[in-house]
């Protein structure tokens, strides 16, 4: 078996072990027609989950619907309308609500956005009988004001008359009053996005700590909340790496510090909410300078870092373990990073290896040139900007 099938092999069995760990984080979201409830999701988790796709039927009369996309599921409704047919879809998420909540935190349906149309201009007295139904069911409620329009800064004053109204009724909604977004900008008109990241950071207030994680994951808004995740995992895995070269390692079998390498890899890939398929093909991409990389760079790393520990007898000492990794780790978050957003692929959109395997390399080497000032200053553990 080649190293690049092994790798990635273990890649893959490290990945699904991680996501396994951080489980689902389930939407259910709730509007009139027209309010904007794709636009909403596609902005904040990606255009992979959406109301409009096909979902899984999860009731028996077939009006709600389960929509599964990596670490995240969205609940939606089709076929009903809020208002006129509010008890029947009442009747049939509690049901569906109750039943879950007898299976893993997972399967629960952990958060409620009920989204208004703000050029709309009212609210409703059934939306707010649906609100309060929706808490009755034990369900965090969080309402959206979409299209929101904006000047300088400045939110249209009709957006800001309607929050004040819905505010004023004392509903059971998070934070006591509307959350105002624009998920989708209009260069023609103007308009620029906003609100995203205060309704993220809204969610993560009231989802259960056990699924935050999955949560974090599946947001595609708060790129610094996951480069902090990331970080902190990458910093994980040098310290087991420590461990590890506290006995030296020869110099010849550098690559046994692969394995913690790669199930930190699978941890950062998780973390970045990407798919495992494309995770295991960017990790193989790099296997090359993992294994010729880790070994040429001992004799040059401690050349650079004197506090990263020393060669003795031809074996790499716990410091430059721990270093290797910490440049494994932060180089491939780069890369993570990129495809998250997007980048990183050819023609088509498929995944461009040779782009991969170019970052990651300039990266790391990146990570090497700056060691002596990062490790004299805060340690092997320091962080890349």
């Amino acid at each position: 078996m080649t190293d690049e099938i092994q790798f990635e092999e273990t890649f893959r069995e490290k990945f699904q072990e991680q996501a396994k760990a951080m489980g689902r984080f389930n939407l259910a979201i709730f509007g009139k027609t027209g309010v904007g409830k794709s636009t909403l999701v596609n902005a904040v988790f990606g255009e992979e989950v959406a109301p409009t796709g096909i979902g899984e039927p999860v009731t028996m009369n077939n009006h709600l619907y389960l929509h599964k996309s990596g670490f995240m599921g969205l609940v939606d409704t089709r076929g009903l309308e809020i208002g006129k047919d509010t008890d029947e879809l009442i009747e049939e998420l509690s049901s569906y609500v109750k039943e879950m909540r007898n299976g893993s935190e997972s399967e629960h349906v952990h958060v409620a956005w009920y989204c208004v149309r703000a050029t709309d201009r009212r609210f409703e007295d059934t939306e707010a009988e649906f609100v309060r139904r929706l808490h009755k069911l034990g369900l965090p409620v969080l309402l959206v004001l979409t299209q929101v329009t904006s000047r300088n800064g400045e939110y249209h004053h009709d957006a800001i008359e309607l929050a004040a109204h819905i505010s004023g009724l004392g509903l059971p909604i998070a934070g006591g009053q509307p959350i105002l977004v624009m998920a989708d900008g209009d260069e023609f008109t103007g308009q620029v996005e906003h609100g995203l990241k205060t309704l993220l950071d809204a969610t993560f207030r009231v989802v259960p700590e056990g699924v935050a994680a999955a949560l974090a994951a599946a947001q595609k808004v708060d790129m610094a909340r996951k480069r902090k995740d990331a970080h902190t995992a990458v910093q994980a895995a040098a310290v087991s790496a420590l461990a590890v070269g506290v006995v030296p390692i020869p110099l010849a079998d550098a690559a046994l510090l692969v394995p913690i390498q790669l199930a930190m890899m699978a941890r950062v890939a998780a973390i970045y909410g990407l798919k495992l398929d494309t995770a295991a093909i960017a990790s193989t991409a790099i296997t090359t300078v993992l294994v010729a990389g880790g070994k040429s760079a001992v004799v040059g790393l401690t050349k650079l870092v004197p506090g990263a520990g020393t060669i003795v007898g031809g074996a790499i000492s716990a410091g430059v373990a721990s270093t290797l990794t910490l440049a494994t780790g932060f180089a491939w978050a780069a890369v993570c990073q990129e495809l998250t957003l997007g980048r990183l692929r050819g023609v088509g959109g498929a995944i461009d290896s040779t782009l991969i395997h170019e970052l990651f390399r300039v990266q790391y080497a990146a990570w090497f040139e700056n060691a002596n000032s990062r490790v004299a200053a805060s340690g092997s553990s320091s962080t890349p900007e």
